[in-house]
Parts: C-alpha cells; sequence; structure tokens
C-alpha cells in the first residue's frame, strides 16, 4: 500500500527549502524517533530511498 506526498517548495529572497512530509501511519510503522539521522540515496531519477544511519535505540533493546 502506498501514501501519496506533496512535494513542498519555500522560496525565500536567497534560498529555497524542499520538503516531503511523512504520513503519521508510515512514521509509526517505521518506529521513528525524533531527531533521528536518516540518509537520502538517489537509486534513479524515479527512486529514492531513506536510509537509516544507525540503529535506533529501541531496535538495540533485547526483547524478554
Amino acid at each position: 500500500m502506498g501514501f501519496a506526498t506533496r512535494i513542498q517548495l519555500i522560496k525565500r529572497k536567497n534560498s529555497e527549502q524542499w520538503y516531503i512530509n511523512f504520513p503519521s501511519a508510515i512514521a509509526q510503522a517505521m518506529e521513528f524517533e525524533k531527531s533521528e539521522v536518516v540518509e537520502w540515496v538517489i537509486q534513479d531519477k524515479h527512486i529514492l530511498t531513506l536510509n537509516r544511519v544507525e540503529a535506533s535505540s529501541k531496535s538495540l533493546k533485547k526483547k524478554p
């Protein structure tokens, strides 16, 4: 199942910023944490991959 998301652009006098927001369902399913560092990788002009830079603290905890 996919989630449609619009790309947003904010243009300022000397710069511009591009934003892509994650739907809450995706963020929760991926168990993202606030301020977690991720890395965008361009596969080609149609595929953009998001990779976690480090394992999150949740995935490092041992499950009983």
